[in-house]
């Protein structure tokens, strides 16, 4: 009868989709009645384990959609090499309320200077705090865009982005694009203005975008709609890839 009855309940459970309610509701009952818990404290555990379990497996799935490279996360990151000022800013960001507000984060430097690393840093960290993350370098964002144009399917793949709370943009500019193909990557822009966050990193200063988007006008559309509510990084620091390769000579 008794192990009639967990049957039942298990099935119940599987078909409501409570995982860890079946995996830890006999154990947890049989401490309960150890410790003298009443009916919501036991409850309440199961819940607190059902709730871990399912944002465990959220960040994981959030994780392998995101794209990011697994290495580039905060812990990996040189810190003591940001200048005083970026480092203020960046332990601001890492709370992740700037997602909230649609703001975008610029981070600009020489080719090296850990602009990269640093965004997805922090994309790694609003991961963790339940947001959905996209991290693709430009050039092979703008080819799908180019695609889906191509196809007539731009509208749906612009839908399908902005279920992403932000969007991590590798290396705007480092890649000479035509202007069919800019003209997609300004589309993404301005859909995302106010909408979803953006983050992207350049080798290039506002003042030669125009070598990216071919047109002033346009460049300078695609400047006031990123600029409008953001956040700048500036990286003026040596290449870290550099300083390592010197080191190692040094060393042998």
């Amino acid at each position: 009868m008794i192990e009639q009855k967990h049957s039942t309940l298990s099935g119940y459970l599987k078909d409501l989709y409570l995982p860890s309610f079946r995996q830890n509701y006999r154990g947890e009952a049989d401490l309960a009645r150890q410790e003298s818990l009443d009916h919501e404290e036991y409850l309440l555990e199961l819940a607190r384990k059902e709730s871990e379990g399912r944002a465990l497996k959220r960040t994981q799935r959030y994780l392998r959609e995101s794209k990011l490279p697994n290495e580039k996360t905060w812990e990996m990151f040189d810190r003591e090499r940001l200048p005083v000022k970026v480092n203020s800013l960046v332990q601001n960001l890492l709370e992740g309320s700037f997602v909230g507000r649609f703001e975008n984060v610029l981070a600009f430097g020489n080719p090296g200077s850990g602009k990269t690393h640093l965004l997805c840093a922090i994309g790694h960290e609003l991961i963790q705090q339940g947001r959905r993350v996209l991290y693709a370098p430009c050039s092979l964002l703008v080819q799908d865009l180019l695609v889906a144009k191509r196809e007539l399917s731009l509208a749906k793949q612009l839908k399908k982005l902005s279920r992403y709370h932000a969007l991590i943009i590798d290396d705007i500019g480092y890649v000479q694009q035509d202007r069919e193909e800019m003209e997609v990557l300004f589309t993404l822009l301005a859909d995302r203005y106010e909408r979803g966050t953006v983050m992207l990193t350049s080798n290039l200063p506002f003042s030669r975008w125009e070598q990216i988007f071919k047109d002033p006008m346009t460049t300078a559309a695609a400047i006031d709609r990123l600029v409008h509510h953001c956040i700048i990084l500036e990286l003026n620091l040596p290449s870290y890839r550099l300083e390592k390769s010197r080191e190692k000579r040094e060393k042998g």
